[in-house]
């Protein structure tokens, strides 16, 4: 199993059991659907979404079989995933980058890690040194999951030489 990342629990609401989560994830429409199977914290704890809406700037999630701000208090400040598997989507999530090869014209290197900031996502590429690229358009040229590479337009002083 593959688990993608959504969101973090950052607290409850009211006292029936509803948690805020703070997420800043893509497909918002695709995962927060009812009876979808959430996997809570380090061990992954299985919870199926009962109830969804939006309030400000979270998003509100009740669980089946939980009725009670004590049954989830445990889950304040803990990672939120859902299975890959389970994401049916025309594209690509952040989780889809890692280990892909980053070409030009030559090998770059590897996406070890995909950075997230105000701005946007920032590939972290080891290959002879580790370097940085900013996940938009003016460095991107191509992203293909089956091939396995993402295709940059290098620019003077984009990569690090020896």
């Amino acid at each position: 199993m593959k688990y993608v990342y959504i969101g973090k629990i950052v607290n409850t609401h009211g006292i029936k059991g509803e948690v805020r989560i703070l997420s800043d994830f893509l497909y918002k429409e695709e995962v927060f659907k009812k009876g979808r199977i959430f996997y809570i914290g380090k061990d992954k704890t299985k919870e199926v979404m009962r109830t969804y809406r939006v309030h400000k700037n979270y998003d509100m999630v009740t669980f089946e079989g939980i009725s009670d701000i004590n049954e989830v208090l445990k889950y304040k400040g803990e990672n939120i995933y859902i299975n890959r598997e389970d994401l049916q989507i025309d594209g690509y999530v952040t989780e889809d980058l890692l280990n892909l090869d980053v070409v030009s014209d030559r090998m770059i290197g590897k996406v070890t890690d995909v950075l997230t900031n105000k701005v946007g996502r920032i590939l972290v590429v080891q290959g002879n040194h580790k370097n940085m690229i900013p996940f938009v358009d003016e460095f991107i040229e191509e992203v293909n999951i089956n091939e396995h590479y993402i295709k940059i337009k290098e620019i003077e002083g984009l990569i690090h030489e020896d």
